[in-house]
């Protein structure tokens, strides 16, 4: 059994809002100073997911497979210390200027190159954008079927059987391999990487592969979507206090101002 996991190096979304810096010409945020990345928390489900399906089917190679410019190894290393086996970093300067279809284009044909995929797992999206638009575009370049938000997963003679979330309940789906596979995060909680997964994660470098390494030049990404504006959203609101002689009639003069405001 041979798995690729995507995984994407997101800003933590613990950071406080008062950190966020937004370039509103560039249309960029600007890292907050002093703040490490993390890895997304869908893709740390996405390598457990990963790393349970390995031990039931009795072997395989995991592989993590991420695309950016400034990766923080120590960061990036999590995954390779939880388990997986290899990893692979596409690094090049033209990804900063990628659109969500220059990023699926990138990927897939990474995974085409490592090749010899039963499975591709993703996250169900990510902390930073949230447009979840990756694995969908993904599975239909690589022409493999797709099961998303996936909480639960069974292999068994090349199929796949995935419990799929719904708001009130779920749903199961089959198909064969290969197949890629996006997993929220009901599939369980992501195991900490014990201290041995942390040595032997030390020992491992990354393959560093360039766009070129994939035969991508700057005109077969050209964005298709234009982003026109990026701003922190601003919140404000009118906060009017009612006080009455007691308590009843506090709620009874709260009672007649909804009323005139048409909201019961």
């Amino acid at each position: 059994m041979n798995i690729i996991v995507c995984v994407k190096q997101v800003i933590d979304p613990d950071t406080p809002i008062s950190a966020f810096v937004v370039d509103e010409i560039q249309k960029k945020v600007i890292p907050a100073q002093g703040i490490s990345p993390v890895i997304n928390g869908y893709c740390e489900n996405a390598v457990e997911a990963a790393l349970q399906i390995k031990e039931a089917s009795g072997g395989g190679t995991i592989t993590v497979l991420s695309l950016g410019t400034k990766f923080v190894m120590d960061v990036m290393k999590k995954p390779l210390s939880m388990g997986a086996d290899n990893m692979v970093l596409i690094q090049d300067e033209l990804t900063l200027n990628l659109d969500s279809f220059g990023i699926v284009k990138a990927l897939a044909a990474a995974i085409n190159k490592i090749g010899t995929a039963d499975m591709v797992i993703c996250g169900q999206q990510a902390s930073d954008w949230d447009n979840a638009h990756i694995p969908l575009g993904i599975s239909e370049t690589l022409q493999i079927p797709c099961i998303t938000s996936v909480l639960k997963i069974h292999m068994s003679d090349h199929k796949v059987r995935a419990h799929s979330a719904l708001p009130d309940g779920y749903q199961v789906f089959e198909t064969q391999t290969p197949a890629l596979i996006t997993v929220n995060n009901l599939y369980g909680e992501p195991r900490y990487p014990t201290l041995r997964g942390i040595m032997q994660a030390s020992r491992k470098t990354p393959e560093i592969w360039s766009l070129s390494d994939l035969g991508l030049s700057g005109s077969d990404l050209e964005p298709s979507i234009e982003l026109t504006e990026l701003s922190i959203p601003i919140s404000s609101g009118n906060c009017e206090m009612i006080k009455g002689e007691n308590d009843v009639d506090t709620g009874r003069l709260l009672a007649l101002k909804l009323r005139e405001e048409k909201i019961i």
